[in-house]
């Protein structure tokens, strides 16, 4: 990509600070380059300088700006990245002056990044975990549609967040936060930057395309294409907290945001069939009138038709054939049920609450359930779990002895795998 035209204009942008730019024959700059599908840019500090990890920039001196996101050339211009830059880095500087003792130091840092151009490295760093651990709960929603919204009043409501930021990604007025906006929900933000998630301990993810007559395929890879622009930058930003996917099919959109993030596997969860076991539980207990000795059931799997319910413990209380007859008659309540986006909310704010405030309760969520029922693939699927401030801490056994539980499990991870296989990530 040459860029001639801009070269002009570069002097006469104003700035409070001096940097070089670099303008080479067939390219934006030396140092740009792809990291998991989001360009970035790169501080190539000297000797005498060192990198301030921050918002933008992290411990390897990789740029991460909003308008980076949808960089996309003829339309996206140099120009405009550079008073991105400007602006950004007048908040917060990406470098700084080294003592002299420390000059040493920073030329094996400076060669240390020569080594890491072209993968991926672990981008924590002291300066970024000390600012991160004084931080209060933060906990951040990206989508300003239904769910979204439903997902904040929810965590409004229940007090979990000191602060509490809404990602509103749509254009102009087609988002549904401008209410939210005149009405101003304390300790609620709304915005369009991504930044401003910067060291939430919980990113809920519930954005979905809105593709109509396309393909099943084309639908999910829609939402992959999305994902692939917002991960890396929302991982970046909140490297120590948990990825909670809403987006659907949850259980591919969960594995999408896995890779995509490169976190490990406990601190990226889908919200599963969470709201579906507490609805099952409730329905045993309080319609149903059953006596269970304190007994859980969950409803494990895949999202839909597959889904099927589990019992925790042993059977010494109730016997094999009543914990299914009572299970089955649940269920068939349960169908009746829809999900509206506020019943979706209520569980999301549930399992944020159990996140947040290190509650180690057991909830039904999507996890890696390679190693589990004989199944080897990677995919995601419900099961139940302890969750806390590190996300999945425990994986709980439930009294399984039916093959046809694990038969369906493992048919419905060969069949997530088969359409995982045919995505672009």
């Amino acid at each position: 990509m040459d860029f001639p035209e801009v070269v002009p204009e570069i002097p006469q942008l104003k700035t409070h600070f001096s940097f070089k730019i670099q303008v080479i024959p067939g390219g934006i700059t030396s140092q740009t380059t792809h990291i998991q599908c989001c360009v970035y840019r790169r501080c190539l500090p000297t000797a005498n300088m060192g990198i301030s990890v921050g918002k933008h920039v992290d411990a390897q001196g990789r740029i991460y700006l909003p308008y980076l996101q949808n960089w996309s050339h003829p339309k996206s211009v140099i120009v405009g990245l550079i008073k991105e830059m400007i602006a950004k880095f007048q908040e917060e500087l990406p470098l700084y002056s080294l003592p002299s003792s420390d000059e040493a130091r920073q030329v094996d840092l400076l060669a240390y990044i020569a080594k890491i151009t072209e993968g991926v490295s672990d981008i924590n760093s002291k300066n970024w975990a000390n600012q991160e651990n004084k931080t209060i709960n933060k906990i951040t929603v990206v989508g300003g549609g239904e769910l979204g919204i439903a997902c904040t009043l929810a965590i409004s409501a229940k007090g979990i967040a000191d602060r509490l930021v809404l990602l509103d990604l749509s254009e102009g007025t087609k988002g549904g936060t401008m209410d939210l906006d005149i009405f101003n929900l304390p300790n609620v933000e709304i915005s369009k930057d991504l930044s401003a998630s910067a060291h939430s301990k919980v990113v809920i993810f519930t954005v979905n395309s809105l593709g109509s007559s396309q393909s099943y395929l084309d639908v999910v890879q829609s939402n992959v294409d999305m994902f692939r622009a917002l991960v890396p930058a929302l991982g970046h930003y909140s490297q120590h907290g948990v990825l909670l996917v809403a987006s659907q099919p949850v259980e591919i959109m969960t594995y999408v945001t896995w890779k995509l993030s490169a976190f490990p596997a406990n601190r990226v969860i889908g919200i599963g069939c969470n709201l579906d076991s507490q609805r099952l539980q409730y329905i045993i207990t309080n319609v149903l009138r059953a006596q269970t000795s304190g007994k859980e059931v969950w409803v494990i799997g895949e999202q839909g038709e597959d889904k099927v319910p589990t019992w925790g413990g042993q059977e010494d209380v109730m016997s094999h054939n009543s914990q299914m007859q009572l299970s089955n008659r649940a269920m068939e309540l349960l169908q009746v049920k829809g999900q509206r986006s506020w019943s979706v909310g209520l569980s999301v704010a549930d399992l944020v609450d159990s996140i947040v405030n290190n509650k180690k309760k057991v909830h039904s969520v999507s996890i890696l359930a390679q190693g589990y029922y004989d199944i080897n693939s990677e995919v995601f699927l419900s099961l139940p779990c302890v969750l806390g401030a590190g996300g999945v801490s425990e994986v709980i056994k439930t009294a399984v002895k039916e093959d046809t539980v694990t038969e369906k499990l493992r048919s419905s991870a060969s069949s997530i795998h088969g359409l995982q296989q045919q995505l672009k990530l």
